[in-house]
């Protein structure tokens, strides 16, 4: 597996970037940071070589300028929004967050509660943290915005939020997930700030889509894919276009916004810094791939699990028919099917061979390794065990578990748990080799192979259980599965 992406190039001319963008403003700079900070994967699966705490990692070399507010919606905590990959809500994320930055040994000062309009719960959660020693302030809900400009740069608009007394010249401000309010923090700041004197600036970090790429490059193409539910389109920035006759690719929200954002600027500051929504932006990841092959390549990868994804859901829940259209015609535009994935093809055939669901697995040496489902074992089961054994060299005739071991762990979850599919899952065949591990060397040569799992990619015929697909998430594999449901 070879990277695609120098990663302390990043990190380097990154924080530069931002250190420019403060002594433009003088004073200070808000920095609005989108997409997430230092668990990055979608960042790491595009672009090989790219670590998912990078963004944390570039922070921390500004550490002893930079401070952190977190801003969380009064709705989100109202509706207890969940973040997808994590299972935890938006208002837990917060103090997870916090956490994660205080131990990275960045300053976190406020939590800010935005569209605030006397909610209850927002008010406990408010007291909640107050116990907790951490600032809070309450931004409350504007009528009109961000349209009604007048009443934005007013008193009664920005001059009714809470200010948040910040004391460093860089001040980030992140959040659980989108829709947060970010941007009008980061305004509302600006307006207090200029209102005592302060010169103050604002600028946008968001990772995707990659200005200085162009607009069907496989990377923006992933990123639109990732985006499909929230209807984001990449696009040719006009403003920028008009302004220095230049192309540069931004998404359709920062673009149809740039107009009322111009106003606003002018309302707080007098003047708008920024021609084009793309001037906004620090991003310097686009200047940082060492082998673009690489990249696309993974890129292409990325867009056809995301359809995956997509139909996966589609199958299990009815939900995201129009995710599911919109990707394909991103894979139609680039020119891809999901026979571009070589795991699918293997799976696929080896499931035509044998009339069962298959899996198979590309290690990371380029080896294709299969396996079939059977009265024992789930496929995803038995892909484990057969990569497992090619890995530790171990003859693919060698039975790893005895039939007389798992029997039992078979009657105990169909007659004592009333379970309907007796086959073992991935979680119960690991267990069963930790515990031959102890007297098999067998078993403990394939068990120490886990770690080469991390980054291979897996391909089902049949959609697997929750399980399997934890363990595979665990063990760093990125998989995908038909949408078939299992017999």
């Amino acid at each position: 597996m070879r990277n695609g992406f120098d990663n302390e190039k990043y990190l380097k001319i990154q924080s530069e970037r931002i250190k420019e963008r403060i002594a433009q403003f003088g004073d200070k700079l808000y920095l609005e940071f989108g997409g997430k900070l230092f668990d990055d994967y979608h960042a790491s699966r595009v672009l090989p070589g790219f670590h998912p705490d990078s963004k944390l990692r570039m922070l921390m070399q500004l550490s002893d300028i930079a401070e952190v507010i977190i801003v969380i919606s009064a709705f989100d905590i109202e509706k207890n929004k969940v973040r997808g990959d994590l299972g935890i809500t938006y208002d837990e994320d917060v103090l997870r967050l916090r956490g994660e930055f205080e131990k990275a040994g960045l300053y976190t000062t406020y939590v800010i509660i935005t569209h605030y309009n006397g909610q209850k719960s927002a008010d406990a959660y408010r007291a909640r943290l107050e116990r907790m020693g951490i600032k809070v302030c309450y931004h409350y809900t504007i009528d009109g915005y961000p349209n009604n400009v007048e009443l934005i740069d007013s008193d009664e608009g920005f001059g009714r939020n809470d200010f948040a007394e910040t004391s460093r010249q860089l001040v980030v401000v992140t959040a659980p997930g989108p829709g947060s309010g970010k941007m009008a923090v980061c305004l509302s700041q600006l307006y207090h700030e200029q209102k005592r004197g302060v010169k103050a600036g604002y600028a946008k970090f968001e990772t995707f889509p990659v200005w200085n790429l162009p607009l069907k490059h496989p990377v923006n193409v992933a990123y639109e894919a990732a985006t499909a539910d929230l209807n984001d389109v990449n696009m040719i920035d006009p403003f920028h276009l008009e302004a220095y006759g230049k192309i540069a690719v931004n998404y359709n929200r920062d673009i149809e916004i740039f107009p009322v954002l111009n106003a606003i600027f002018e309302g707080v500051n007098g003047e708008n810094p920024y021609k084009s929504p793309t001037d906004m932006g620090v991003n310097m990841i686009g200047f940082c791939m060492s082998d673009e092959d690489v990249c696309c390549n993974a890129a292409r990868d990325e867009i056809i699990r995301r359809y995956y994804t997509a139909l996966n859901r589609l199958a299990e829940r009815g939900e995201g028919e129009s995710e599911v259209k919109k990707i394909g015609l991103l894979m139609q535009q680039a020119k891809l099917t999901t026979e571009y994935r070589r795991t699918t093809v293997a799976a696929r055939e080896r499931k035509e061979l044998t009339g069962l669901a298959s899996a198979a697995i590309e290690l990371q040496d380029g080896t294709i390794i299969t396996a079939r489902s059977s009265s024992l074992l789930g496929p995803s089961a038995a892909l484990l065990l057969n990569a497992a054994k090619h890995l530790a060299g171990i003859a693919h005739e060698v039975k790893l578990i005895p039939q007389s071991m798992i029997e039992p762990i078979q009657r105990t979850k169909v007659d004592f748990l009333h379970g309907h599919n007796p086959r073992l899952h991935t979680d119960e065949v690991l267990v069963a080799l930790s515990m031959l591990s102890i007297t098999d060397e067998n078993c403990r040569l394939a068990l120490e192979q886990l770690p080469k799992f991390e980054g291979c990619q897996v391909h089902s015929t049949v959609l697997l259980s929750e399980v399997d697909r934890k363990i595979f998430k665990r063990l760093g594999v990125e998989l995908t599965c038909d949408p078939v449901k299992s017999v």
